[in-house]
């Protein structure tokens, strides 16, 4: 399969229309057409279902929808490959790519990418926000140079660095909420709450030992991916929501606050990569870097 045709498929997935995407590529109109078919035929499978006479839209079937998917993220990685290999060997610059959940650990890639600018204003970062498996998936394929994970465990496959400080778990609610006044939540105070949870397995079980309550006997009115639309969600008076500290800004006018969960529960923080990678300048930079503001918070 051609990188070219595939970037024909995406632009027809784009318009929703073989005449727009020809238009787009400069290609006529048959020539497209053509290419596509060949695609469908090479891999015994529709990809596209045309509109009729009255309708011209075209719309994916769901063998096209997981092409679209996969043609996007093997585009992705040979526009990252193509960058990182024609990069000046006497120039520092590149791009570094991170995946990172909702964490205050952000700070440390901040803080590492502000003492690099100095010296090297050349390398780029590129942020991609998603839960836990969505960060382990893009840095399986390639996608992403490192990831920042929450309690992380697997130390077979990857190298890591743990960062030297915890996230805090704990209640974000309404100023004006019954719990508010307490200076911590204790899991009785949310046995019967309207709770809006993270979508993550892994934090059920912890949070499920917690609250010394099974998932089914708590009042789980929504889940989140991130908890900044949860946050909206609680502003709204639909329920708590269970998080971590220091994401959402509950200062000056904010209508939330945040509460600890007592007894207290902490998540440990790791930067980690894939085993046997061969990194850019740009990335090889980056983590030097992130070694040494580890060592100096250590000491």
């Amino acid at each position: 399969m051609e990188l070219r045709v595939l970037q024909y498929f995406l632009a027809v997935a784009r318009e929703q229309s073989i005449v727009r995407a020809a238009e787009s590529l400069h290609l006529s109109q048959p020539t497209l057409s053509t290419q596509i078919k060949a695609m469908e035929e090479s891999l015994g499978k529709q990809l596209l279902i045309r509109g009729t006479k009255g309708s011209r839209k075209i719309t994916l079937t769901e063998e096209g929808m997981i092409l679209r998917k996969r043609a996007e993220e093997i585009l992705n990685l040979v526009q990252k490959t193509e960058r990182e290999i024609s990069g000046s060997d006497r120039i520092i610059a590149g791009d570094v790519y991170i995946g990172t959940g909702e964490t205050d650990a952000v700070r440390f890639i901040a803080k590492a990418a502000r003492e690099l600018y100095q010296t090297y204003p050349g390398i780029h970062y590129h942020i991609a926000s998603g839960n836990a498996q969505f960060v382990m998936e893009q840095l399986d394929k390639g996608l992403i140079d490192f990831g920042i994970v929450l309690g992380f465990s697997d130390r077979t496959k990857y190298h890591f660095i743990d960062l030297p400080f915890k996230d805090t778990w704990g209640v974000l609610m309404r100023k004006d909420s019954p719990l508010a006044e307490k200076e911590s939540v204790q899991p009785d105070d949310l046995w019967d709450k309207p709770l809006i949870l993270s979508q993550q397995d892994d934090s059920h079980k912890a949070l499920a030992d917690w609250m010394q309550k099974e998932m089914s006997e708590l009042e789980i009115v929504a889940t989140y991916n991130l908890l900044f639309n949860a946050s909206l969600m609680v502003e709204e008076g639909l329920g708590y929501a269970v998080g971590l500290d220091k994401i959402i800004n509950t200062s000056g006018s904010s209508r939330l606050l945040f509460r600890p969960l007592a007894p207290k529960r902490e998540t440990s923080m790791s930067i980690i990569w894939k085993k046997y990678q061969i990194f850019s300048k740009a990335s090889e930079k980056f983590i030097q870097m992130m070694k040494e503001i580890t060592k100096t918070r250590e000491t």
